[in-house]
């Protein structure tokens, strides 16, 4: 590898060729400050924060984009480097909503902590304001243009990372919005409400759908039985909000907190991936014995079925009929525990806490409604329930750990790996390889379906048959990889897809983690990290182990795949116009 060396304020620095600016004075711990600037994502020097002084240069430089050479001489922090920043901070601020205290990202946004940075005391340029409409049509995604300062993260995130291209930037000059095409909603486009534009943004120009209020409305509702349910990769991502270490695991410090705001029952959303693992893991072996439709490919992750709906509607047939792990949870619910309780179902108002704000559209898809009522009512993000526990006081931190109630409060080691990518494939192996050979699985972790490379493959021998698995996370590697089984190169079985990088862990629905954070720490690797000792942490491992799982298929649902199985925990999609 050619190696380049240069100074940077002084310091001698070696780099790779082909390094910028930017990444070399990290890598020399000087700090540049940055606004559009997300490391692999958005590298386009638009905000002009990382300005540097370069000697021989006649103007200031980008240091994002800017390539070292060997021998260049860099200042960081030059009287006219910090004049020009300030000059383009109070730019951006000068038509930028600025109601700080009452924005959703107060304290969390870059903007406002440049600003404090950079000593902007005042705003010389007051410039002319434009009032946006807010669009709040989505289920799961507002949209604020009034607050957006054009670094077009959120554009990259949406077209590059996941494939989609919803939003863009549209009029030129001081009228450049960034929104869906034709001034539409993103409710009328093809969004799949992943939220990976929300964790993306620096500031509060989007956020999720907030339905906070509707929780505490249902828990201060004498006449209802309310119930939280908490997927796994909320676990390891909550502490965060109250300012403990990223991928930190807070289980049972989350089981109290949701006690202390009211809820009347606090289940478990990994019971019912357990659960997921008897019906998706029978489905598939009974496609392959009766040769069915394959291969087969999960349908856990919301917005990846809303992206397979709108872009692939050829590949609904392959798509498992399992509901995603809180649907089925909800179903189970409002069926077999009303009925031991003797409670009216209409009276139980069930509340997913998610990584994910695609769940909060997947919740309100007329199909999942089973019971006669809504699989579930209400879903909230990991910041949203961190909100709630602020908002009731409560000293998070402090907290005595405390137990998930029983039955659909009990799981295993492999439904909290759901929060992962290759999670459900891992799980599905570990018991699918079992139910067929009668043998227990030698290594229960299963490494090449691990990590987050975009498309990972494993071959596992299955009696007579060897089967062929994919793993993809992002819904732009989910087209690479469909399009290679479209062309024939590609054959597999069985195929896990999850909607955002990295799986459940970065969802939309996550504590938002600032760009220069990021650029010193993988997130999503911490936090997976996180979800693997939580598994190896749990006596049971395999999902079909579960003994309240066992119990619920012996006192109501009678055997995987059984016709009521099907009733309560299965559903169909829906083909969707492509824009």
């Amino acid at each position: 590898m050619e190696m380049v060396k240069l100074t940077i304020d002084g310091i001698q620095v070696e780099v790779p060729k082909g390094t910028t600016v930017l990444e070399a004075a990290r890598s020399a711990n000087i700090q540049i400050p940055t606004l559009c600037y997300l490391k692999g994502i958005n590298e386009i020097g638009a905000c002009r924060m990382c300005l540097v002084e370069v000697k021989g240069a006649r103007n200031l430089q980008a240091s994002c984009v800017y390539p070292v050479a060997d021998g260049m001489e860099v200042r960081t922090n030059t009287k006219k480097v910090r004049e020009a920043r300030k000059v383009n901070l109070e730019l951006i601020l000068s038509n930028h909503d600025r109601k700080c205290l009452t924005c959703v990202r107060n304290e969390n946004c870059e903007l406002q902590a440049l600003s404090k940075q950079l000593g902007v005391d005042d705003i010389r340029y007051d410039g002319e304001r434009i009032d946006y409409a807010v669009d709040e049509l989505s289920p799961s995604i507002v949209r604020d243009p009034n607050k957006c300062i054009l670094c077009r993260r959120c554009v990259a995130a949406c077209r590059n990372v996941q494939g989609i291209g919803a939003i863009g930037a549209t009029e030129r000059g001081f009228r450049t919005t960034i929104e869906p095409v034709f001034g539409k909603s993103l409710s009328e486009v093809n969004c799949v409400n992943c939220g990976q534009c929300i964790e993306a943004c620096p500031v509060g120009a989007l956020r999720e759908k907030d339905d906070t209020e509707r929780v505490w409305d249902a828990i201060n509702n004498p006449d209802l039985h309310v119930i939280a349910q908490t997927a796994p990769a909320v676990r390891v991502a909550l502490g965060e909000e109250f300012g403990m270490p990223i991928g930190t695991r807070v289980t049972g410090k989350m089981v109290a907190a949701l006690r202390r705001l009211g809820f009347d029952r606090v289940f478990d959303t990994d019971f019912a991936a357990d659960l997921t693992i008897m019906e998706e893991g029978t489905e598939l072996l009974n496609r392959l014995k009766n040769n069915g439709k394959l291969p087969l490919i999960t349908s856990c992750s919301p917005g990846w079925i809303k992206y397979c709906e709108h872009n692939y509607p050829e590949f609904l047939d392959n798509l498992s009929t399992c509901k995603s792990p809180h649907q089925m949870m909800g179903a189970v619910v409002k069926s077999y525990y009303a009925e031991k309780h003797s409670i009216d179902p209409a009276k139980i108002f069930v509340v997913s806490i998610m990584p994910c704000t695609a769940k909060k559209f997947e919740a309100r898809r007329p199909e999942l409604s089973s019971t006669g009522y809504p699989d579930v009512d209400a879903v909230l993000t990991t910041r949203e329930l961190a909100k709630m526990i602020k908002q009731a006081g409560i000293d998070f931190v402090k907290l005595e750990d405390e137990e998930f109630d029983p039955t659909l409060g009990d799981s295993t080691g492999a439904g909290v790996i759901f929060g992962a990518t290759g999670g459900v494939m891992e799980a599905a192996l570990r018991t699918v390889y079992e139910l067929v050979t009668g043998k227990s699985i030698e290594n229960l972790e299963i490494n090449a379906v691990r990590g987050l490379d975009g498309v990972k493959e494993v071959e596992v021998p299955l009696g007579d048959i060897t089967i062929k698995a994919a793993v993809a996370h992002g819904t732009a590697n989910a087209r690479a990889l469909l399009e290679k089984v479209k062309s024939g190169e590609k054959e597999y079985h069985f195929i896990e897809v999850m909607g955002c990088p990295g799986g459940c862990v970065t969802g939309g629905g996550q504590p938002i983690v600032p760009a220069q954070v990021q650029m010193e720490i993988d997130v999503g690797k911490v936090r997976a990290a996180a979800i693997y000792d939580e598994d190896r942490s749990l006596p049971i491992r395999k999902s079909h182990e579960n003994p309240s799982v066992k119990k619920v298929y012996e006192e109501y649902l009678g055997e995987p795949n059984s016709q009521k199985a099907h009733e309560l925990l299965h559903t169909h999609y829906t083909p969707r116009r492509k824009f």
